[in-house]
């Protein structure tokens, strides 16, 4: 799935929809992060097994206890701190610094960045497209 990218008037590059859900390539698109997850079903036995009663010290069986039908709900905050706390790890490493207000004033300078910033040698990158024309 492909994501037409365009320019903006501003210069700034721009997407035309995010049916990649914000990555291409590993990277991120500027365009909302979509998160897909899914889990295992909880495991169940109507078997008991072996194992020790914590209490006694003693072996003993489990007893089938089936509380939990649907752990999905729970998943959810594990999911979003995961993903946050990923986010986080890599904008410390693209930004740097170690207090908010250097991350802040970087972070701020980087969203402020355009395609004529991207320069190579002093002169506009402009990826290899003038030797095509």
């Amino acid at each position: 799935v492909h994501d037409q990218i365009g320019l903006s008037e501003d210069g700034r590059l721009t997407r035309s929809s995010n049916r990649s859900g914000g990555l291409e390539g590993g990277m991120t698109t500027g365009e909302p992060l979509i998160v897909r997850a899914a889990m295992k079903p909880i495991s169940t036995t109507l078997t008991p097994l072996g194992s020790v009663n914590l209490a006694t010290g003693e072996p003993d069986q489990t007893v089938y206890e089936r509380s939990d039908f649907c752990a999905t709900p729970r998943a959810v905050p594990v999911i979003e701190a995961m993903v946050a706390l990923v986010l986080a790890d890599a904008l410390l490493e693209k930004l740097g610094g170690d207090n908010l207000d250097d991350l802040h004033t970087r972070f701020e300078s980087l969203r402020q960045s355009s395609l004529s910033d991207l320069t190579m040698d002093n002169q506009p990158w402009r990826f290899g497209y003038d030797d095509w024309a």
